[in-house]
């Protein structure tokens, strides 16, 4: 979801918060430690991050010491020395984000190869790219990074690889992982040590009589941040915000969409209509303690995970001390279907051999083996829990699991507020995500579950969210004098109810606001017609100018956003062409976003009188103004 530019105010402030102390040379590093690969990572949910982490470990199997490195945590001009290092090797995972841009922590990178202009002769490296699609700008950063090194004179020493988290990622990076490896032996004339077993990267220590005052409860950066609160906020340091209004949106149907209002008061946090606001949910406590059960440990043991590689800069899989039951509740994500690596290690921990020999062939790229990962894990979503349920030879150690399964993350909400008007309060609005699986288990979408149980309280309990501001590109334009056209079905409204507060806002102050267009979607009239009262309130004020509503299912043929554009295509077309207007796309990325554009291709096809080629030219040109933005999903 959403846009990234510059670096973040909360970059900066950690970037300030940091020892300087810190080896900046990934190259002295390397030396000092005799490696010889370092795989980098642009990561923002956490995956691109993993697949390095994977592949530094292969790195052992063949003789070789990989790494993986942060680019936002190393000097990365230092690039051009990496052929100082014999048989050296630079990797890097890309994840695109939003509209074809490079994650928060590979945006210095990024800007880094625009400007530069210097020799990387001799740089050996390969890229392997995350992303997904159904978004326009398919792997834009990956295909990037492999184009720009070369052109810097890099050698490309294997295929620019492509996964696409629409399909399976997971297969798609273990197929290219398969014949990378295989390619590099040969590269470097080495062989594989034959050693398939797993290897631990961390080490666990009990602590039997720690002062419980040292130890994690939840927090990401500093011990007790929660408790004691300063500013300025950001990914390692969110504000707790407490919840004043928490309501159901929809009147009817058998959805369950919700509208909440976080109280930002005294946070010092600042944001603009079209933000997102990001949240740190936690797991359901009940699944919790059931792994728990199942892998018979007490939940309250005190524990530290502590990097069997000294030099690493990631001391701890996730903030150490702290308890089995806070990690797994704070820190770990236990409900996504794990990826193929986990099941591999966890292999060896299968007493009966039959088990064990599947849960390897669903790490393995054949045929068969994806077939059985593909039905067995995704189709059936069975999380790790339901897994351990189905397979009761296979009782891992607690704390090999936890190292292995992947941090939980934090989830983003387009603002459904404009802080013009709600300079203290967050709205967001949110669908409820719960369904029945193949092998009849309810399962339930992390965030939006704690969201809901998230009770607005006024008897000196009050819910609490930890959060943060991300900036996005998603903006109003500067002179309130051009019109805007909005198009956001279901929950895709969010962020223009936002922009509808600020155009009022703006029309009180008596500000000359244009034309104000909203193109909503919902399935019935009288159940989810989200904000009615408002969006209606607004246009009698003449603050929304055309509220064009679609209904999909209240009559025999579906109607949707796309066909209210083309039914007001004249009006649209003078609205782009001649006034300006600025197009704003929200919610889902898969068909509605695809639809609309192809809606608005053949509006200025057919009266714009020009080929289909020219209109998508024409439409890639209000991208690059600007004045054509998407805020997707998939």
């Amino acid at each position: 979801m959403g846009c990234v530019f510059s670096m973040p105010e909360d970059r900066r402030a950690a970037a300030e918060r940091m020892p300087m102390t810190r080896e900046t040379s990934f190259i002295e590093k390397m030396k000092k430690t005799g490696r010889n690969i370092v795989v980098f990572y642009g990561s923002q949910t956490g995956t691109a991050e993993e697949f390095a982490n994977r592949l530094s470990k292969d790195a052992q199997r063949y003789g070789m010491k990989g790494m993986a490195a942060d680019p936002e945590e190393y000097d990365m001009c230092e690039l051009s020395r990496l052929s100082e290092i014999d048989n050296s090797l630079a990797i890097f995972c890309m994840a695109t984000y939003g509209e074809g841009d490079p994650t928060d922590n590979a945006q210095d990178f990024y800007d880094w190869l625009q400007e530069h202009d210097g020799e990387l002769d001799g740089v050996n490296y390969t890229v392997f790219a995350l992303g997904n699609k159904t978004y326009e700008h398919y792997n834009a950063m990956g295909v990037y990074v492999d184009k720009r090194l070369e052109e810097l004179g890099a050698k490309r020493v294997f295929d620019l690889g492509m996964g696409d988290d629409d399909g399976n990622l997971e297969e798609d990076f273990v197929t290219w992982r398969e014949q990378f490896w295989p390619a590099m032996c040969e590269h470097f004339g080495v062989e594989a040590s034959g050693e398939d077993s797993s290897i631990r990267q961390y080490e666990l220590k009990e602590h039997n009589d720690i002062n419980m005052n040292k130890v994690y409860t939840g927090e990401l950066g500093r011990l007790k941040s929660f408790d004691i609160q300063k500013p300025p906020f950001d990914s390692k340091n969110p504000f707790l915000a407490p919840v004043t209004v928490n309501r159901k949106l929809n009147k009817a149907g058998d959805r369950y969409l919700m509208h909440l209002e976080l109280d930002i008061t005294g946070s010092k946090m600042r944001y603009d209509s079209g933000d997102h606001v990001a949240v740190y949910p936690t797991n359901d406590t009940t699944i919790v303690t059931k792994l728990g059960q199942v892998l018979g440990v007490d939940l309250d043991t005190v524990i530290s995970l502590n990097n069997l590689d000294e030099e690493s800069n990631k001391k701890h899989p996730f903030p150490c001390p702290t308890t089995y039951r806070t990690a797994l509740t704070h820190y770990l994500d236990i409900m996504h279907p794990p990826r193929t690596n986990v099941l591999y290690e966890l292999a060896q921990y299968a007493t009966d051999i039959k088990d064990q020999e599947n849960m390897r062939k669903m790490a393995s790229s054949s045929p068969e083996g994806k077939a059985l990962y593909q039905s067995f894990v995704l189709e059936d979503h069975r999380n790790i829990l339901a897994i351990l349920e189905d397979i009761p030879s296979l009782r891992p150690p607690i704390d090999h699991l936890c190292e292995l399964l992947p941090r939980l993350q934090a989830r983003y909400y387009s603002i459904a507020s404009s802080s013009k008007v709600h300079p203290n309060s967050i709205h967001v609005c949110a669908v409820l995500v719960e369904y029945t699986t193949r092998t009849g288990r309810l399962t339930k979408g992390v965030a939006t579950n704690w969201l809901k149980n998230k009770v607005a309280g006024d008897n000196g309990h009050k819910s609490i969210v930890p959060m943060y501001i991300r900036k996005s590109q998603f903006r109003l334009p500067f002179k309130a004098s051009n019109p805007v056209i909005m198009i956001g079905p279901g929950t895709g409204i969010a962020p223009f109810i936002g922009f509808v507060q600020e155009r009022g806002w703006l029309k009180e102050q008596g500000k000359e606001v244009g034309e104000t267009v909203l193109y909503f979607g919902c399935r019935h009239k009288n159940e989810d017609y989200l904000y009615q009262e408002e969006l209606e309130e607004a246009e009698k004020k003449g603050v929304i100018t055309q509220l064009n509503v679609a209904f999909s299912r209240d009559q025999e043929q579906k109607v949707y956003v796309q066909h209210l554009l083309r039914a007001n295509k004249e009006d649209l077309w003078r609205q782009i062409h001649k006034d300006n207007a600025h197009i704003y796309i929200c919610g889902d990325a898969r068909n509605m976003a695809r639809d609309v554009q192809t809606a608005f291709y053949e509006i200025i096809e057919e009266l714009g009188g020009v080929t289909r080629a020219q209109a998508t030219d024409y439409i890639k040109k209000l991208m690059t103004k600007g004045r054509y933005s998407q805020d997707v999903w998939s």
